[in-house]
Protein backbone atom coordinates (compact mmCIF):
# COMPACT_ATOMS: atom_id res chain seq x y z
CA UNK A 1 0.00 0.00 0.00
CA UNK A 2 1.47 3.37 -0.97
CA UNK A 3 2.01 6.04 1.62
CA UNK A 4 -0.69 8.68 1.82
CA UNK A 5 0.23 12.08 0.38
CA UNK A 6 -1.65 14.08 3.01
CA UNK A 7 0.09 15.50 6.04
CA UNK A 8 -0.34 13.74 9.35
CA UNK A 9 -2.95 15.31 11.63
CA UNK A 10 -0.95 14.52 14.78
CA UNK A 11 2.67 15.34 15.61
CA UNK A 12 4.87 14.91 18.66
CA UNK A 13 5.49 18.10 20.66
CA UNK A 14 9.04 19.55 20.66
CA UNK A 15 11.42 17.11 22.37
CA UNK A 16 15.17 16.77 22.93
CA UNK A 17 16.87 15.29 19.85
CA UNK A 18 17.88 11.62 19.85
CA UNK A 19 21.50 12.74 20.10
CA UNK A 20 20.63 14.84 23.16
CA UNK A 21 18.76 11.92 24.78
CA UNK A 22 21.76 9.64 24.19
CA UNK A 23 23.98 12.24 25.88
CA UNK A 24 21.48 12.95 28.69
CA UNK A 25 21.02 9.25 29.56
CA UNK A 26 24.69 8.44 28.86
CA UNK A 27 23.73 5.73 26.40
CA UNK A 28 26.34 3.81 24.48
CA UNK A 29 25.72 1.17 21.84
CA UNK A 30 26.58 -2.27 23.22
CA UNK A 31 28.98 -3.94 20.81
CA UNK A 32 28.08 -7.43 22.09
CA UNK A 33 24.43 -6.73 21.16
CA UNK A 34 25.46 -5.37 17.72
CA UNK A 35 23.61 -2.10 18.42
CA UNK A 36 23.82 0.84 16.02
CA UNK A 37 21.73 3.98 16.50
CA UNK A 38 20.10 5.74 13.55
CA UNK A 39 19.97 9.44 14.48
CA UNK A 40 18.94 11.10 11.18
CA UNK A 41 15.18 11.64 11.40
CA UNK A 42 14.98 12.14 7.63
CA UNK A 43 16.10 8.53 7.24
CA UNK A 44 13.82 7.20 9.98
CA UNK A 45 10.92 9.10 8.34
CA UNK A 46 11.83 7.47 5.01
CA UNK A 47 11.81 3.97 6.54
CA UNK A 48 8.35 4.64 7.98
CA UNK A 49 7.02 6.08 4.68
CA UNK A 50 8.17 2.93 2.87
CA UNK A 51 6.10 0.85 5.32
CA UNK A 52 2.95 2.34 3.75
CA UNK A 53 0.12 4.50 5.03
CA UNK A 54 0.20 4.07 8.82
CA UNK A 55 -2.64 6.47 9.66
CA UNK A 56 -4.69 4.78 12.39
CA UNK A 57 -2.59 1.60 12.03
CA UNK A 58 -1.27 -0.59 14.84
CA UNK A 59 2.50 -0.95 14.73
CA UNK A 60 4.86 -3.36 16.47
CA UNK A 61 8.39 -1.93 16.56
CA UNK A 62 11.23 -4.28 17.39
CA UNK A 63 14.44 -2.98 18.97
CA UNK A 64 13.51 0.72 19.27
CA UNK A 65 16.72 1.64 21.12
CA UNK A 66 16.83 5.37 21.82
CA UNK A 67 13.65 5.91 19.80
CA UNK A 68 14.57 7.38 16.39
CA UNK A 69 12.21 5.24 14.31
CA UNK A 70 9.75 5.34 17.21
CA UNK A 71 9.34 9.11 16.75
CA UNK A 72 8.80 8.76 13.03
CA UNK A 73 6.15 6.07 13.56
CA UNK A 74 4.31 8.21 16.12
CA UNK A 75 4.42 11.17 13.72
CA UNK A 76 2.74 8.98 11.08
CA UNK A 77 -0.48 9.29 13.15
CA UNK A 78 -0.75 5.64 14.17
CA UNK A 79 -3.56 4.41 16.41
CA UNK A 80 -1.10 2.58 18.67
CA UNK A 81 2.60 1.76 18.72
CA UNK A 82 3.89 -1.20 20.71
CA UNK A 83 7.65 -1.28 21.28
CA UNK A 84 9.57 -4.25 22.68
CA UNK A 85 13.02 -3.43 24.03
CA UNK A 86 15.37 -5.86 25.74
CA UNK A 87 17.90 -3.27 26.97
CA UNK A 88 16.63 -1.50 30.12
CA UNK A 89 18.91 1.50 29.47
CA UNK A 90 16.55 2.67 26.71
CA UNK A 91 13.32 2.50 28.72
CA UNK A 92 13.57 6.04 30.28
CA UNK A 93 14.02 7.64 26.84
CA UNK A 94 11.08 5.67 25.44
CA UNK A 95 9.01 6.63 28.49
CA UNK A 96 9.69 10.28 27.61
CA UNK A 97 8.13 9.62 24.20
CA UNK A 98 5.20 7.83 25.82
CA UNK A 99 4.54 10.84 28.05
CA UNK A 100 4.59 13.07 24.96
CA UNK A 101 2.12 10.82 23.11
CA UNK A 102 -0.54 9.89 25.70
CA UNK A 103 -2.31 6.63 24.89
CA UNK A 104 -0.32 6.00 21.71
CA UNK A 105 2.89 4.31 22.86
CA UNK A 106 3.00 1.05 24.81
CA UNK A 107 6.42 -0.07 26.10
CA UNK A 108 7.31 -3.68 26.87
CA UNK A 109 10.63 -4.69 28.39
CA UNK A 110 11.21 -8.03 26.69
CA UNK A 111 12.95 -10.09 24.02
CA UNK A 112 11.58 -9.95 20.45
CA UNK A 113 12.62 -13.58 19.93
CA UNK A 114 10.16 -14.76 22.60
CA UNK A 115 7.54 -11.98 22.82
CA UNK A 116 4.00 -13.18 22.00
CA UNK A 117 2.80 -10.45 19.63
CA UNK A 118 -0.24 -12.55 18.67
CA UNK A 119 -1.78 -11.51 21.99
CA UNK A 120 -0.72 -7.87 21.80
CA UNK A 121 -3.49 -6.32 19.70
CA UNK A 122 -7.28 -6.54 19.54
CA UNK A 123 -8.97 -9.56 17.95
CA UNK A 124 -11.01 -7.08 15.91
CA UNK A 125 -7.91 -6.31 13.79
CA UNK A 126 -7.80 -9.83 12.35
CA UNK A 127 -8.52 -10.23 8.64
CA UNK A 128 -8.95 -13.37 6.51
CA UNK A 129 -5.66 -14.39 4.88
CA UNK A 130 -7.13 -13.87 1.40
CA UNK A 131 -8.06 -10.23 2.17
CA UNK A 132 -5.82 -7.16 1.98
CA UNK A 133 -3.14 -7.00 4.71
CA UNK A 134 -4.46 -5.94 8.13
CA UNK A 135 -3.83 -2.56 9.78
CA UNK A 136 -0.95 -4.17 11.69
CA UNK A 137 2.68 -3.54 10.73
CA UNK A 138 6.08 -4.67 11.98
CA UNK A 139 8.90 -2.13 11.70
CA UNK A 140 12.39 -2.33 13.13
CA UNK A 141 16.06 -1.44 12.97
CA UNK A 142 17.21 -4.90 13.98
CA UNK A 143 20.50 -5.60 15.77
CA UNK A 144 22.58 -7.61 13.29
CA UNK A 145 22.96 -10.46 15.81
CA UNK A 146 19.23 -11.28 15.80
CA UNK A 147 18.13 -10.24 12.30
CA UNK A 148 18.59 -13.59 10.53
CA UNK A 149 17.18 -15.89 13.27
CA UNK A 150 14.27 -13.47 13.72
CA UNK A 151 13.30 -13.34 10.04
CA UNK A 152 13.52 -17.15 9.81
CA UNK A 153 11.25 -17.38 12.88
CA UNK A 154 8.76 -14.96 11.31
CA UNK A 155 8.85 -16.78 7.97
CA UNK A 156 7.89 -19.96 9.80
CA UNK A 157 5.10 -17.98 11.50
CA UNK A 158 3.88 -16.90 8.03
CA UNK A 159 3.89 -20.53 6.89
CA UNK A 160 1.79 -21.51 9.93
CA UNK A 161 -0.21 -18.25 9.97
CA UNK A 162 0.54 -17.77 13.64
CA UNK A 163 2.60 -15.32 15.74
CA UNK A 164 2.34 -11.81 14.22
CA UNK A 165 0.38 -13.29 11.32
CA UNK A 166 -2.71 -14.34 13.27
CA UNK A 167 -4.00 -10.89 12.22
CA UNK A 168 -3.60 -11.76 8.53
CA UNK A 169 -0.83 -10.94 6.06
CA UNK A 170 0.98 -8.50 8.37
CA UNK A 171 3.56 -6.43 6.46
CA UNK A 172 7.13 -6.02 7.71
CA UNK A 173 9.67 -3.26 7.06
CA UNK A 174 13.03 -4.20 8.56
CA UNK A 175 16.73 -3.34 8.40
CA UNK A 176 19.51 -5.86 7.75
CA UNK A 177 23.18 -5.77 6.88
CA UNK A 178 23.25 -4.79 3.21
CA UNK A 179 24.56 -8.22 2.19
CA UNK A 180 21.70 -9.96 4.01
CA UNK A 181 19.17 -7.56 2.45
CA UNK A 182 20.56 -8.36 -0.99
CA UNK A 183 20.34 -12.09 -0.31
CA UNK A 184 16.72 -11.81 0.80
CA UNK A 185 15.74 -10.12 -2.47
CA UNK A 186 18.19 -11.90 -4.85
CA UNK A 187 16.80 -13.26 -8.11
CA UNK A 188 17.52 -16.69 -9.59
CA UNK A 189 21.03 -16.74 -11.04
CA UNK A 190 22.31 -13.90 -8.87
CA UNK A 191 25.58 -14.38 -6.99
CA UNK A 192 23.69 -13.33 -3.84
CA UNK A 193 21.08 -16.06 -4.28
CA UNK A 194 21.00 -18.08 -1.06
CA UNK A 195 18.94 -20.09 1.38
CA UNK A 196 17.42 -16.82 2.65
CA UNK A 197 16.34 -15.82 -0.88
CA UNK A 198 14.31 -18.99 -1.35
CA UNK A 199 12.88 -19.18 2.17
CA UNK A 200 11.69 -15.55 2.02
CA UNK A 201 10.46 -15.51 -1.58
CA UNK A 202 8.39 -18.67 -1.51
CA UNK A 203 6.29 -17.07 1.24
CA UNK A 204 6.51 -13.30 0.59
CA UNK A 205 6.80 -10.54 -1.93
CA UNK A 206 10.26 -9.25 -0.92
CA UNK A 207 11.62 -5.83 -1.89
CA UNK A 208 15.00 -4.35 -0.99
CA UNK A 209 13.71 -0.79 -1.04
CA UNK A 210 16.78 1.30 -0.24
CA UNK A 211 20.22 1.26 1.34
CA UNK A 212 21.39 3.41 4.26
CA UNK A 213 25.13 4.20 4.34
CA UNK A 214 26.88 2.95 7.45
CA UNK A 215 28.03 6.49 8.28
CA UNK A 216 24.40 7.39 9.14
CA UNK A 217 24.62 5.17 12.24
CA UNK A 218 26.32 5.70 15.59
CA UNK A 219 28.63 3.91 16.06
CA UNK A 220 29.31 3.46 12.35
CA UNK A 221 29.04 -0.24 11.43
CA UNK A 222 31.56 -1.79 9.07
CA UNK A 223 28.79 -2.37 6.50
CA UNK A 224 25.93 -0.44 4.94
CA UNK A 225 22.36 -1.29 5.91
CA UNK A 226 19.50 -2.41 3.65
CA UNK A 227 15.81 -1.75 4.30
CA UNK A 228 13.60 -4.64 3.19
CA UNK A 229 9.80 -4.77 2.88
CA UNK A 230 7.91 -8.07 3.13
CA UNK A 231 4.28 -8.73 2.20
CA UNK A 232 3.16 -12.35 2.82
CA UNK A 233 1.69 -14.03 -0.26
CA UNK A 234 -1.91 -15.22 -0.26
CA UNK A 235 -0.73 -18.55 -1.68
CA UNK A 236 2.80 -19.77 -0.84
CA UNK A 237 4.79 -20.81 -3.90
CA UNK A 238 5.70 -24.11 -2.19
CA UNK A 239 2.88 -25.82 -0.34
CA UNK A 240 4.82 -28.08 1.98
CA UNK A 241 5.62 -27.82 5.72
CA UNK A 242 8.17 -25.10 6.51
CA UNK A 243 10.66 -27.52 8.11
CA UNK A 244 10.62 -29.74 5.03
CA UNK A 245 11.25 -26.80 2.68
CA UNK A 246 13.97 -25.52 5.01
CA UNK A 247 15.71 -28.91 5.05
CA UNK A 248 15.76 -29.22 1.25
CA UNK A 249 16.92 -25.63 0.74
CA UNK A 250 19.62 -25.84 3.44
CA UNK A 251 21.03 -29.02 1.95
CA UNK A 252 21.16 -27.59 -1.56
CA UNK A 253 22.97 -24.40 -0.48
CA UNK A 254 25.49 -26.01 1.86
CA UNK A 255 27.57 -26.71 -1.27
CA UNK A 256 26.67 -23.50 -3.08
CA UNK A 257 29.62 -23.66 -5.52
CA UNK A 258 29.01 -27.31 -6.44
CA UNK A 259 26.34 -28.79 -8.70
CA UNK A 260 22.98 -29.02 -6.94
CA UNK A 261 23.05 -32.83 -6.81
CA UNK A 262 25.96 -32.61 -4.35
CA UNK A 263 23.84 -31.03 -1.60
CA UNK A 264 20.73 -33.04 -2.44
CA UNK A 265 22.66 -36.26 -1.84
CA UNK A 266 22.92 -35.31 1.83
CA UNK A 267 19.14 -35.75 2.20
CA UNK A 268 19.62 -39.52 2.06
CA UNK A 269 21.46 -42.18 4.10
CA UNK A 270 24.73 -43.26 2.54
CA UNK A 271 23.49 -46.75 1.66
CA UNK A 272 20.79 -45.38 -0.66
CA UNK A 273 22.33 -42.01 -1.48
CA UNK A 274 23.12 -42.32 -5.19
CA UNK A 275 19.95 -44.19 -6.10
CA UNK A 276 17.64 -41.90 -4.11
CA UNK A 277 19.28 -38.69 -5.33
CA UNK A 278 18.96 -39.86 -8.91
CA UNK A 279 15.29 -40.69 -8.36
CA UNK A 280 14.62 -37.31 -6.71
CA UNK A 281 16.21 -35.37 -9.58
CA UNK A 282 14.48 -37.46 -12.25
CA UNK A 283 11.00 -37.18 -10.73
CA UNK A 284 11.47 -33.45 -10.04
CA UNK A 285 12.80 -32.98 -13.61
CA UNK A 286 15.89 -31.09 -12.41
CA UNK A 287 19.19 -30.89 -14.30
CA UNK A 288 21.73 -32.25 -11.74
CA UNK A 289 24.43 -29.92 -13.11
CA UNK A 290 22.58 -26.71 -12.19
CA UNK A 291 24.28 -24.70 -9.45
CA UNK A 292 22.22 -23.89 -6.32
CA UNK A 293 21.91 -20.21 -7.31
CA UNK A 294 20.42 -21.28 -10.68
CA UNK A 295 17.48 -23.10 -9.09
CA UNK A 296 14.22 -21.14 -9.26
CA UNK A 297 11.39 -21.28 -6.74
CA UNK A 298 9.54 -23.63 -9.14
CA UNK A 299 12.60 -25.94 -9.14
CA UNK A 300 12.51 -25.98 -5.32
CA UNK A 301 8.75 -26.61 -5.40
CA UNK A 302 9.32 -29.73 -7.54
CA UNK A 303 12.14 -30.93 -5.28
CA UNK A 304 10.09 -30.40 -2.11
CA UNK A 305 7.00 -32.10 -3.57
CA UNK A 306 8.98 -35.17 -4.64
CA UNK A 307 10.98 -35.30 -1.38
CA UNK A 308 7.67 -35.16 0.54
CA UNK A 309 6.42 -38.22 -1.38
CA UNK A 310 9.67 -40.05 -0.65
CA UNK A 311 9.29 -39.20 3.06
CA UNK A 312 5.71 -40.48 3.00
CA UNK A 313 7.01 -43.76 1.55
CA UNK A 314 9.79 -43.98 4.15
CA UNK A 315 8.63 -42.32 7.43
CA UNK A 316 12.20 -42.39 8.85
CA UNK A 317 13.65 -40.39 5.96
CA UNK A 318 12.69 -36.90 7.11
CA UNK A 319 14.39 -37.43 10.48
CA UNK A 320 17.64 -38.46 8.75
CA UNK A 321 20.56 -36.09 9.37
CA UNK A 322 23.79 -36.80 7.50
CA UNK A 323 25.85 -35.10 10.23
CA UNK A 324 24.52 -37.59 12.77
CA UNK A 325 25.50 -40.45 10.45
CA UNK A 326 29.00 -39.00 10.11
CA UNK A 327 29.25 -38.66 13.89
CA UNK A 328 28.14 -42.27 14.45
CA UNK A 329 30.59 -43.55 11.82
CA UNK A 330 33.43 -41.58 13.41
CA UNK A 331 32.51 -42.97 16.83
CA UNK A 332 32.48 -46.56 15.47
CA UNK A 333 35.86 -46.05 13.81
CA UNK A 334 37.33 -44.76 17.07
CA UNK A 335 35.92 -47.78 18.94
CA UNK A 336 37.36 -50.11 16.32
CA UNK A 337 40.78 -48.45 16.59
CA UNK A 338 40.67 -48.88 20.39
CA UNK A 339 39.72 -52.56 20.02
CA UNK A 340 42.53 -53.14 17.49
CA UNK A 341 45.01 -51.45 19.84
CA UNK A 342 43.94 -53.67 22.75
CA UNK A 343 44.28 -56.80 20.63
Amino acid sequence: MAASGKLSTWRLPPLPTIREIIKLLRLQAAKQLSQNFLLDLRLTDKIVRKAGNLTNAYVYEVGPGPGGITRSILNADVAELLVVEKDTRFIPGLQMLSDAAPGKLRIVHGDVLTFKVEKAFSESLKRPWEDDPPDVHIIGNLPFSVSTPLIIKWLENISCRDGPFVYGRTQMTLTFQKEVAERLAANTGSKQRSRLSVMAQYLCNVRHIFTIPGRAFVPKPEVDVGVVHFTPLIQPKIEQPFKLVEKVVQNVFQFRRKYCHRGLRMLFPEAQRLESTGRLLELADIDPTLRPCQLSISHFKSLCDVYRKMCDEDPQLFAYNFREELKQRKSKNEEKEEDDAEN
